[in-house]
């Protein structure tokens, strides 16, 4: 049996009446099951001695007499104190909302204490506390749950009811679970069986073998995670091959594939060289359209499914338009269209009207004189009248090579002829459903998928969140590009800022103003917080930015509250060099080109993720001059540094979260390094894709703290794969059933 195969009520368990199985519903604990993956949060080892006196070390293990009790409060609020001592100390036990120590905890009873004390009122004192009589369970390695509903009411009676009922469950049903992955992986990896894990996380005897239980509980976890992955990696290429180990596409020893004749004549009409980084990812994405193909039987599922990684600016819209290019010469080294093998479309969508229509004039500037047909397709085409009727036609006749736009591209009135190629830029901001609609617009095989971000993903995520998919990274800039200078400052010193950009301005540049709120009276907003914090929002720095601080220079503002029309004049406006100053929130975040502009002022930094931060600085030095960044942060949010710091730094040991998440943006030009650093400061709960992932859920598992086991799991999961893609062998079994009730790859919120 299996543990998840154990959904027997909690009330089943001996000792577990009707009243206690009530108790255990309401905290979330139904089943036998739920109630041994209530992992403890903590152990405490209570055979060391630790006496009242050295209460500041750490938590009190001490064997004590009691000595008096009292009351204080009145009425509801009436709580019993209980006065202990100890060969070293006197203290006070605080009972709040345990009043039965009354009877329990009488003078002259000798008892075993354990608990968190401190100073205050004049005693050493604790609420934190248990304690039970001398002689009970007695010394040794005591779990610490997580308690909820009625179970917190009392502490040390709900972590009492708890382990009762675990050793009762472990007693009653643990010699009958099976081992969940192969008994090979468990001997090379000397992991403990699955019995012998679940008892030890819960009671180990000692430190070393809960160690061993924790990691044996995680290997688990995140072998069955990888299963998944490499199993809808395997639906998706077909199940000959098997899964593709590799959380990096590459091509390995082979040559990389010719390039198509219009790939050719893109790459010889270039005034510039390509990267390293580019000639990769465009090797690689050419090596995944050809072993498509056009002609073989897809099953359901699509040749292709890359997703491309690169900062602002390194040229990821280029390797895209090369690959849209491999998708119209079609199938084969020659690319030669014909009346059976007729010339193929791609679509590439943007998440806004202004980025699409960006992208369209630089796909017709470098992709027109090749012969290639453009087209641009949004939301701002409505009605049934022309251009967009035309449109659509051109496009279902084939007519159309390329075409960029946003949503609107998987309308339910647009059909396309031979639709080969799907690029979907900012790939976070559409929703898997839309990403669905359009590859279900195939001309009978779904075609293939592109995904970019600017958004880098740390490594450790790219194996969960997107472990199915063949992963390309452009890690260089252009040549001739200046890394930004970054600076930061404190908001006292903001003057200075205003003064280094308004020479900016002088000198004909640009500037944007970032802010964390739309206006005074915003709850919230693009941002986080509130402008009763004292937080500056844009609309009315954005009036201040035009009326005092840089009058001679014209200034407008731009969030995501006004029409999308108002919003693409202001930046077309912008971008000509008609604006100079640009007051906004996050939501230039991702935006046009503007070459003119030098300088990112982001207000109030430390109210912004780390990501967004490297996004917004990637903004400006786009010309080859160079980029200026200013971070400028709150003292109250983030306090000065120690003296013996550096007197500018906000980081630092000792510092707050803040103080270290915009040391790490000061210290760091390469997003992967930022969004591994702010990982680890953040947790994977708050970055995209891992709250609303869809996959396994992990119970002990992190894939960010135990990224070395997660590693080791992913390898043993795609060999067992590749050994047997069903894992249907007959211990495995059950495994495979217990995997098909994950959600579906459609599901997947990447």
């Amino acid at each position: 049996m299996f543990l998840r195969e154990l959904t027997a009520p909690a009330g089943t368990i001996r000792g577990a009446g009707k009243k206690t199985a009530a108790l255990l519903a309401e905290a979330g604990i139904p089943t036998v099951a739920a109630l041994l993956t209530r992992y403890p949060r903590d152990w405490e080892d209570r055979g060391r001695s630790a006496p009242l006196r050295d209460w500041a070390k750490g938590p009190v293990s001490t064997t004590v007499t009691v000595l008096a009790q009292d009351w204080f409060g009145s009425g509801p609020a009436r709580t019993l104190k209980v006065y202990v001592e100890d060969e070293t100390a006197r203290a006070a036990l605080v009972c709040f909302n345990r009043p039965f120590f009354q009877y329990e905890l009488t003078p002259g009873k000798r008892c075993r204490l354990w608990g968190k004390f401190r100073y205050g009122y004049g005693e050493l004192r604790s609420s934190a506390f248990e304690i039970e009589a001398a002689g009970g369970e007695g010394p040794g390695i005591v779990p610490v749950y997580p308690l909820s509903a009625g179970l917190s009411q009392v502490p040390s009676r709900g972590q009492n009811l708890l382990r009762r009922l675990v050793r009762a469950a472990l007693d009653q049903y643990a010699g009958a679970l099976d081992d969940e992955i192969p008994p090979a992986v468990i001997a090379s990896r000397h992991l403990l069986p699955k019995a012998a894990a679940l008892r030890a996380i819960h009671f180990p005897s000692t430190m070393e073998e809960l160690a061993q239980a924790r990691q044996s509980l995680i290997f688990e976890e995140l072998f069955y995670l990888e299963v998944i992955i490499g199993r809808r990696a395997m639906e998706r290429r077909g199940t000959g091959g098997g899964p593709n180990p590799a959380p990096v596409g590459a091509l390995g020893e082979k040559s990389p594939p010719p390039l198509s004749p219009l790939q050719r004549r893109l790459l010889d009409r270039l005034p510039f060289a390509l990267t390293p980084g580019q000639v990769a990812a465009i090797n690689e994405i050419n090596a995944d359209m050809d072993r498509g193909g056009g002609d073989r039987e897809f099953e359901g599922t699509y040749a292709m499914a890359r997703l491309l990684q690169g900062d602002v600016g390194s040229g990821k819209t280029l390797a895209a338009f090369f690959a849209a290019l491999r998708a119209v010469d079609g199938p084969g080294e020659t690319g030669q269209a014909g009346q059976d093998n007729p010339s193929g479309q791609a679509a590439i969508m943007a998440p806004t009207e202004l980025l699409a229509r960006q992208h369209a004039e630089n796909a017709a500037r470098l992709l027109e004189p090749l012969g290639v047909r453009i087209a641009c397709l949004t939301g701002g085409l409505a009605g049934r009248g022309s251009p967009r009727a035309r449109l659509l036609e051109a496009l279902a006749a084939g007519e159309v090579d390329i075409v960029l736009g946003t949503h609107a591209l998987f309308s339910r009135d647009v059909t396309y002829r031979n639709l080969r190629l799907v690029v979907v830029d900012e790939q976070h901001r559409f929703g898997v459903t839309q990403r669905q609609a359009i590859l279900a617009k195939g001309p009978g095989s779904p075609p293939h998928l592109l995904m970019m971000s600017a958004t880098p993903i740390p490594r450790t995520l790219a194996l969960t969140v997107f472990g199915d998919l063949d992963i390309s990274v452009i890690p260089d800039l252009p040549p001739g590009r200046k890394p930004v200078k970054t600076h930061l400052v404190r908001e006292s010193n903001a003057g200075r800022v205003y003064d280094f950009v308004g020479k900016e301005l002088e000198a004909g540049r640009q500037a944007y103003f970032v802010y964390p709120l739309i206006g005074d009276d915003d709850g919230g907003g693009e941002g986080e917080g509130r402008a009763g914090d004292g937080l500056k929002s844009a609309q009315a720095m954005a009036e201040k930015l035009r009326t005092e601080i840089f009058p001679r220079f014209p200034a407008a503002l731009v969030h995501s509250r006004l029409e999308d029309e108002e919003k693409r004049r202001v930046m077309e406006r912008f971008r000509s060099g008609e604006i100079r100053v640009l007051a906004a929130t996050s939501v230039v975040e991702v935006g046009v080109d503007v070459p003119g502009a030098s300088c990112m002022v982001v207000h109030h930094a430390e109210r912004f993720g780390l990501s967004a931060l490297h996004q917004l600085r990637g903004r400006v030095g786009r010309s080859g001059e160079r980029g200026y960044c200013f971070l400028i942060y709150s003292e109250r949010e983030v306090p000065p540094a120690p003296p013996e710091a550096d007197p500018g730094s906000p980081g630092g040991e000792g510092r707050s979260r803040e103080g270290r998440r915009l040391m790490v943006i000061l210290e760091n030009t390469d997003g992967f390094v930022i969004a591994e650093e702010d990982l680890k400061l953040r947790g994977p709960g708050r970055i995209a894709g891992v709250e609303q992932s869809g996959y396994f859920k992990l119970g002990v598992a992190d894939p960010v703290r135990d990224a070395d086991i997660l590693l080791a799991a992913r390898e043993e999961a795609f060999a067992a794969l590749e050994a047997d893609p069903g894992l249907l062998s007959p211990e495995n079994r059950r495994v495979a059933e217990v995997l098909e009730r994950a959600p579906p790859f459609s599901e997947v919120g990447m």
